[in-house]
């Protein structure tokens, strides 16, 4: 299979803290890969470098022969645009409604101008209100973002990423805050997109049970260091009990080592849907 994605001794440091170490791996195209570990492993750190909405403080990142860590200004855009981002808090614009937050994922196939006036065309209208159709929330493109459940947010997220016609999407724990059926809605319409379009996802995951069950590769984080990458029948349970730290005690000292990076800076362009 393809390999799409090079990351060649990737590291992140804050200070005199180092967030990743040297992380290497090369993905396939097509995989829906499963990033799991602990909280503060490193795990949003790695997403947000891929998409550069963090810098990698030494390293590359390649996707498809083309070096991702050198590109800049209307390159850098564009990788974003084909680099879609799906997260946690979803991101969305609550005053908007829910088809105006959607078409926000068509920005970079539109002149500015128009964007910006809200002049989009009929076929952009189509495309976004297939997307939702495709996750069931059709009859939601009118309503305010913030009138939906958590599930329905993300899922109009997912929806958003996916008028990008990215060449893959990086989800960041995006099922953290949902209860179990939503858990299934989200993670069944991001299976589906990798299924049926081939398209390339990783996944933030704290839950190695729904790791298991969606993904076909797993790449696990401690401490900033990869310590596992492979299939996921391969990651026995005292493998799992080791990466999560379930055999050795916590201490406060290893809580105040966690890393949380500040949220994210929205990509050029995006701020203008932002009320």
């Amino acid at each position: 299979m393809e390999a799409a994605l090079t990351l060649d001794q990737v590291s992140r440091r804050f200070g005199d803290r180092i967030a990743v170490h040297e992380i290497a791996l090369t993905i396939p195209a097509g995989s829906f890969v499963g990033v799991i570990g602990r909280s503060g492993a490193g795990k949003s750190t790695v997403l947000r470098m891929i998409n550069r909405l963090a810098e990698p403080s030494s390293g590359r990142i390649v996707w498809r022969g083309e070096e991702v860590t050198a590109l800049r200004g209307k390159q850098l855009r564009q990788w974003r645009a084909r680099c879609a981002m799906i997260f946690q808090q979803f991101n969305l614009s609550a005053r908007l409604d829910v088809m105006t937050n959607v078409l926000a994922g068509r920005l970079a196939k539109v002149p500015a101008r128009r964007s910006l006036l809200g002049l989009w065309t009929e076929a952009d209208r189509a495309i976004a209100l297939s997307a939702l159709e495709r996750f069931d929330i059709g009859e939601l493109a009118a309503l305010r973002a913030d009138r939906l459940s958590g599930g329905q947010q993300q899922r109009v997220a997912i929806a958003r990423a996916l008028v990008q016609e990215p060449e893959i999407i990086l989800a960041d724990e995006p099922i953290a805050s949902l209860d179990p059926r939503n858990t299934r809605a989200v993670m069944d319409a991001l299976a589906s997109i990798n299924r049926e379009y081939g398209i390339t996802v990783l996944c933030n995951l704290h839950s190695l049970e729904i790791a298991r069950a969606y993904c076909n590769r797993l790449v696990g984080l401690a401490g900033g260091h990869l310590v596992f990458d492979g299939a996921p029948e391969a990651l026995d349970d005292a493998a799992a009990e080791d990466l999560y730290g379930l055999n050795r005690p916590r201490s406060a000292a290893a809580d105040a080592t966690a890393l949380i990076e500040p949220r994210p800076a929205l990509p050029q362009g995006a701020a203008a849907f932002q009320h």
